[in-house]
């Protein structure tokens, strides 16, 4: 769901105020957001691999059954 203007900018003047008054835990949560983006892409991969063994062990499977 996309935020409204009105939200963008509260969302906005939140974040900067939080910047100023704890840089560190700006710091952190800016981390923790990137940290989570990257495990769900090594998921994503790793189940995209999963199944490009699984679908070329059974073409083996079948081919192997033709012969």
């Amino acid at each position: 769901m996309a935020l409204s203007m009105e939200e963008q900018r509260i969302l906005t003047q939140i974040e900067v105020r939080l910047s100023e008054d704890d840089p560190r835990l700006a710091q952190r949560l800016s981390r923790l957001g990137r940290a989570r983006t990257s495990r769900r892409v090594r998921v994503i991969a790793a189940i995209v691999v999963t199944a490009v063994v699984v679908l070329a062990a059974a073409a083996g499977a079948a081919i192997a059954a033709m012969a």
